[in-house]
C-alpha cells in the first residue's frame, strides 16, 4: 500500500529554477511546502545547474549603463516578429507581454535581493536573419552562470526562517496527480514511486504546481512531436536537456483533461558535438560556434545562397538542416579561429564566469580560449585537425565513416572565402563577411570575433574541421496556463488547485516563445511563472 499524508499547504513537484522559485515564494509567507524531485538530495537544481546563464531583459540598469535604449514597445515588437503566433494564441501572447512588463522586477531586482549580479556587457544575440529578431542587445549574462544563481537560491531554501515548514523529497518520481473524490476536477495531490526504496507514495495537499521541465529529454518523444514542415526526424540526436524532461507530467495532466500545446515547438541547436564527458548516454554539448569559421554541408560544400553565420537565427539555421534531412554538418576553421571565437553553452566550459575570476576571465578575453580548445580537440570525438587539407579531409571522414569529404572540394569551398578577404573590406562581397562586419560594431563581439581571417593562412593553423549534429535543449510549447499559471483545460477553464511553471508551462501559456525564442527567455520565463503560481495560491490562502 502507498504511503499517504497530508504535508502541505502546496505540492511543488520539481526542484528546477522554477520549483525553487515557488517554494522561496510560498515559504516567505510561511505556507508548508513540500518539493519533491526525482534526483538525488545533492543534486537538486534540475537543467539551471549546468546552463550558462543568459537572461532577455528589457530597459535595465545594465542597458542604459550601455547606451542601449530599450522600451517594451521595442521589445515587444522583436518578440512578435520571432514568435508569430497564430489568432488562437491568446496566452501565449499574454505571456509574452506579461514578461516584457515585468521582468525588471520580478528577475532582475528579484535575483539582487540574493546578492546576484550581471556581466555588465550586456549581448546581442538573435538579431534576426530574414525576419526581425533583437534589435537592441538585451542577453544578460549571469555573474557565476546559472549554477550560481541556482545553488544561491537552494541556501536560501535550506536556511530560510521557516525551514522547518519545508519538506524536501528527492527520489521521488511523480507518476500522477489525485483528484477529489467528489467528482469534481480539483486536485489534490500526487502519487509516485519513492526511487530510493521503489515503494508507492502519496502526498495530499490543497495546491500542487508542476514544475518538471519539457520534453526534450526523451528523444523519442523530440521525433514523435517532430515539426511536420522540417520532414522526417533524424534518426541521431544528441540531448543537450536533462533526462528527466520526459513528459510524464504533461501525459498525467492531459490524463485529466488539461490542455498540453505546440510540443513542435522546441529550441534545438544546430552546432552539437558529443559531450568530452557524457552526464548520461546520448549527451550532448552545444558549441557557439566561430564566426569565422565555414559552415559546410556533409559532402563539405558551403551551406548557401546565404551562409550559416550563429548569432542571427537559431531556429532557421535548425530548421534548414532538417528540412535538407543531413545527418550532420561540418565547421571548418584555424587555430586562431577558434581560440578567438568558439565558445560553448553552459556552466561546465565556462569555468571563469561560474567561479567569478574577473581577472582570468580577462586574460582569457585577450589572449584566447586556448584551454577550451585543448580539450575539445583531445576529448570530443567530432574534432579534428591537421595541417593540410588532404590530412583534414581523411580525418574528416574517419569521424563520419564514409569517403564524402575530399580535399579538393574543400579547397574550391575555402579559397574564394579567403581570396575576399584578402582584398580588403571595400571590395567585400561575401554575406558572411558582411555579417562578421555588423557584430564588430558591437563591443561585445568585437572582442570575440576575429576581424578578417583568412582560413587556409599558414600562419593561423593548424586546421580544424568540426563535425556539428542537431542537439535538443527546451521544450517552448507545454502545458497551456492563464497569467496565474493555473492549468487550464481543454474548454479554456482553470483546473482548481493545479498549477503549472517554467518549462513544464512553455514558460508561460503552453508556448509563450511562439516559433521562435530571442533566447535568454527560459531561466527568466521559470521565475516568472514561478512568482505568478505562488501569488495566487497565497491569495486563495
Amino acid at each position: 500500500m502507498p504511503s499517504s499524508s497530508t504535508t502541505a499547504h502546496t505540492l511543488v513537484i520539481g526542484a528546477g529554477l522554477a520549483g525553487l522559485t515557488t517554494a522561496l515564494d510560498l515559504l516567505d509567507k510561511g505556507h508548508r511546502v513540500a518539493l519533491i524531485d526525482r534526483d538525488e538530495a545533492a543534486h537538486l537544481g534540475g537543467l539551471g545547474l549546468h546552463a550558462f546563464g543568459g537572461m532577455a531583459l528589457v530597459d535595465t540598469p545594465l542597458q542604459r549603463l550601455n547606451r542601449i535604449h530599450d522600451s517594451a514597445e521595442i521589445a515587444l515588437t522583436d518578440w512578435l516578429a520571432f514568435a508569430e503566433f497564430g489568432p488562437q494564441d491568446i496566452w501565449p501572447r499574454r505571456w509574452a507581454e506579461h514578461y516584457i512588463q515585468r521582468c525588471v522586477p520580478e528577475v532582475y531586482e528579484w535575483l539582487r535581493q540574493f546578492g546576484i549580479r550581471f556581466i555588465p556587457a550586456v549581448q546581442w544575440v538573435e538579431r534576426g536573419w530574414m525576419t526581425r529578431g533583437n534589435t537592441l542587445p538585451r542577453y544578460h549574462v549571469l555573474w557565476g552562470t546559472s549554477r550560481h544563481m541556482v545553488l544561491t537560491l537552494l541556501t536560501a531554501l535550506r536556511q530560510h526562517p521557516h525551514r522547518d515548514r519545508l519538506s524536501i523529497h528527492a527520489q521521488h518520481r511523480v507518476d500522477g496527480l489525485l483528484s477529489s473524490p467528489s467528482g469534481t476536477k480539483a486536485i489534490t495531490g500526487c502519487h509516485g514511486v519513492n526511487l530510493a526504496n521503489e515503494r508507492p507514495f502519496e502526498l495530499h495537499a490543497n495546491a500542487v504546481v508542476v514544475a518538471t521541465g519539457g520534453i526534450t529529454g526523451d528523444l523519442d518523444r523530440v521525433r514523435q512531436h517532430w515539426p511536420v514542415d522540417w520532414g522526417q526526424a533524424p534518426r541521431t540526436l544528441l540531448n543537450g536537456s536533462h533526462p528527466h524532461a520526459d513528459g510524464r507530467m504533461h501525459d498525467a495532466i492531459s490524463a485529466l483533461g488539461g490542455a498540453v500545446t505546440h510540443l513542435d515547438q522546441m529550441w534545438n541547436y544546430a552546432a552539437g558535438v558529443r559531450h568530452p564527458r557524457p552526464h548520461f548516454p546520448g549527451h550532448g554539448l552545444s558549441l557557439i560556434p566561430a564566426k569565422s569559421g565555414l559552415w559546410l554541408d556533409p559532402d563539405g560544400r558551403r551551406i548557401g545562397p546565404v551562409p550559416f553565420v550563429t548569432g542571427f537565427d537559431t531556429h532557421e539555421m535548425v530548421a534548414q538542416i532538417a528540412r535538407a534531412q543531413w545527418p550532420w554538418t561540418w565547421q571548418v576553421l584555424n587555430r586562431h579561429i577558434a581560440e578567438k571565437e568558439l565558445a560553448a553553452s553552459g556552466a561546465e566550459h565556462n569555468q571563469h564566469i561560474r567561479d567569478r575570476r574577473p581577472l582570468a576571465l580577462l586574460l582569457q578575453m585577450l589572449r584566447g580560449n586556448r584551454e577550451l580548445v585543448d580539450e575539445l580537440l583531445t576529448q570530443c570525438p567530432d574534432f579534428v585537425q591537421a595541417g593540410n587539407l588532404t590530412d583534414l579531409a581523411r580525418r574528416m571522414n574517419q569521424v563520419t565513416g564514409d569517403g564524402r569529404i575530399s580535399a579538393s572540394t574543400l579547397q574550391q569551398q575555402i579559397q574564394p572565402f579567403d581570396d575576399q578577404i584578402r582584398r580588403g573590406p571595400r571590395l567585400h562581397n561575401d554575406d558572411q563577411l558582411r555579417r562578421i562586419e555588423h557584430m564588430r560594431r558591437w563591443p561585445g563581439d568585437r572582442f570575440r570575433t576575429c576581424r578578417y581571417q583568412p582560413i587556409l593562412d599558414p600562419s593561423a593553423g593548424p586546421l580544424i574541421a568540426i563535425r556539428c549534429q542537431l542537439l535538443t535543449r527546451k521544450s517552448t510549447g507545454g502545458i497551456q496556463t492563464d497569467l496565474q499559471s493555473r492549468v487550464l483545460d481543454t474548454q479554456g477553464q482553470a483546473i482548481e488547485g493545479l498549477y503549472a511553471v517554467g518549462e513544464a508551462a512553455g514558460f508561460g501559456g503552453g508556448g509563450s516563445n511562439g516559433r521562435k525564442s530571442l533566447e535568454g527567455t527560459f531561466l527568466s520565463g521559470c521565475i516568472l511563472t514561478a512568482h505568478a503560481a505562488a501569488r495566487h495560491i497565497l491569495g486563495q490562502a
